[in-house]
């Protein structure tokens, strides 16, 4: 009787641990997905703020050669580009803040708690 008691006791604490270690790599796969969007942002940010640069240079260049729209509409473009690139920068900040750092804590508490009502002999 004491043996069956042993083997299922063995049986639900390997249960256990298989379903703390998918918590584990679930919890660890959604922070890497947050982490790739957040570095995705922050490129496209990167990306965006080059051709702001190119279409301010594009407007200083023709302030010069031109009448007031040509290039008054070009500085309008490149002043979009840059508010969109640090709204980009703002979110992918945002998303790598949550993301890091990259560990399954919900996972390591559940384990603990485990760990705790084992040792206590609870159920």
């Amino acid at each position: 009787m004491l043996t069956r008691a042993a083997e299922r006791v063995t049986a639900h604490a390997k249960g256990l641990l298989s379903l703390e270690l998918q918590l584990a790599a679930l919890e660890l796969k959604r922070k890497v997905a947050a982490l790739a969007v957040g570095i995705a942002m922050l490129l496209t940010a990167g990306v965006l703020v080059l051709f702001a640069l190119g279409f301010a240079f594009a407007a200083a260049a023709a302030g010069l050669d031109a009448v007031l729209p040509t290039w008054l509409a070009r500085l309008v473009v490149g002043g979009g580009l840059l508010l969109l690139a640090g709204l980009l920068v703002l979110l992918g900040l945002g998303r790598l803040r949550k993301a890091t750092p990259p560990i399954p804590e919900q996972a390591i508490a559940e384990a603990k708690l485990t760990s705790e009502a084992l040792k206590n002999g609870r159920h």
